[in-house]
């Protein structure tokens, strides 16, 4: 498709509440957005990068936007994705169709997860559950993985306030070492917990590998950003959590996912603090994807004010897609 025109800039959002994982706090986000046109159609999309898993700084991520969208590096997977979902955005709209009937869809709704990050208190964890269950969410991801010890009292405090009320999902954001490892699946057994996300550093990934098969299944992975990883990590968990600012978009999320499908993988769709754009992208895509069994689809909830509008709905916790063409979003008009 020949464009006609290419246009990129940056805001800076603050969070609606900052948070704190294992490796930082965050208190603003800064988004780059692209813009294509061809005729009389256009196509959006928003880059969030991630310094501390992929390497590329928001620096890095406005250099290469701005270099335009056929000289953008691997090294940048987040301006990657952005050029790649607008180019999704952009076919589907000059179609005429929602982008999930464009690649075929499979699902028409699914939960999504809210998170909570590391706080200070344990009053303060037991205050924000409080709140998102009184918004209708049904689904925590809990992040851990500062100290042990307090990670185990905060589940267990949860566990015991909100029972099956809630269910949990943890992600330790690479925190833990190995010899935590026992101790930590224990626990997800005795509590019930879905699933523990990332507990190692990807570098130590094959430390993971004295699991149990029970404990392998509920396991999920962030750690694969291309088809290559899916494959040597097919036999170390039961999940792989699919970014698409960590792998590049929609089209290598989509490799992703059939290499799941070979090996009997399930798929969580995850998102970083993002744009609307992002999550209707990464949405369009999981919905179209038979190993799609989890959602954690809230970043866009973490934003003071976002630069875009429309997409998907989100009601008791639940994700829909609309029926405008395309990812669905559009600008909010001061763009």
């Amino acid at each position: 498709m020949k464009l006609d025109s290419y246009e990129t800039w940056t805001e800076k959002v603050p969070l609606t509440r900052p948070y704190t994982v294992a490796y930082e706090r965050v208190e603003a986000v800064e988004l780059d957005f692209v813009r294509l046109r061809a005729g009389k159609h256009e196509g959006l999309g928003c880059a969030s990068p991630i310094l501390e898993v992929t390497g590329e700084s928001f620096e890095a991520c406005r250099a290469a936007l701005a270099a335009g969208p056929e000289a953008i590096p691997a090294s940048c997977p987040a301006a990657r994705a952005a050029v790649d979902m607008a180019l999704h955005d952009l076919r589907a709209r000059s179609a005429g169709k929602p982008l999930v009937e464009h690649l075929g869809r499979v699902h028409r709704e699914l939960p999504t997860s809210i998170t909570i990050g590391i706080k200070d208190s344990l009053a303060e964890v037991l205050a924000e559950a409080e709140e998102y269950e009184g918004r209708g969410f049904r689904i925590l991801k809990v992040k851990i993985g500062l100290d042990l010890e307090q990670d185990f009292e905060r589940l267990r405090k949860l566990h015991e306030r909100f029972g099956t009320r809630l269910r949990m999902r943890i992600d330790a954001n690479q925190g833990y070492r190995a010899g935590d490892l026992a101790r930590l699946f224990a626990l997800v057994e005795q509590l019930e917990i879905e699933f523990v996300e990332q507990p190692l550093p990807p570098a130590h990934d094959g430390e993971l590998d004295s699991l149990s098969a029970r404990e392998r299944a509920r396991l999920a992975l962030e750690s694969v950003l291309g088809p290559a990883e899916a494959r040597r990590n097919a036999s170390r968990c039961g999940i792989f959590n699919i970014k698409l600012m960590k792998c590049g978009g929609v089209t290598p999320a989509l490799e992703i996912a059939r290499v799941a499908d070979e090996h009997g993988q399930a798929l969580m769709w995850g998102c970083s603090d993002e744009s609307r754009i992002g999550i209707a992208a990464a949405l369009h895509a999981a919905f179209a994807c038979r190993a799609t069994r989890y959602l954690d689809l809230d970043g866009h909830l973490d934003l003071a004010r976002d630069p875009a509008r429309g997409g998907f709905t989100i009601q008791e916790g639940v994700l829909r897609l609309t029926d405008a063409p395309g990812l669905g979003v559009e600008l909010e008009p001061a763009r």
